[in-house]
């Protein structure tokens, strides 16, 4: 059996390299990590470290928060998942 999720993120990193005008390769080299890790965070399907949570955030010059959207899922989406 799957372990529960009891939380889920969104990321809009997207959305703030195209406000600095910034490339995935160009992001992934400033916080030390490759592209395609890039790729895989906008589409929400690698979870980062606290690190390199703070790591984006600091590049865009923001909060974690405003990079990162964390929402607590309730049991009725967990069964929707399934």
């Amino acid at each position: 059996m799957p372990k529960k999720k009891n939380s889920s993120f969104e990321s809009s990193i997207h959305v703030w390299r195209a406000r600095k005008r910034m490339t995935q390769q160009e992001l992934a080299d400033k916080v030390g990590v490759s592209r395609v890790t890039i790729v895989q965070l906008e589409r929400n399907r690698y979870n980062p470290s606290l690190l390199l949570a703070h790591d984006i955030a600091e590049v865009f010059e923001v909060p974690i928060e405003q990079v990162f959207t964390f929402k607590k899922i309730n049991e009725e989406e967990q069964k929707n998942d399934h």
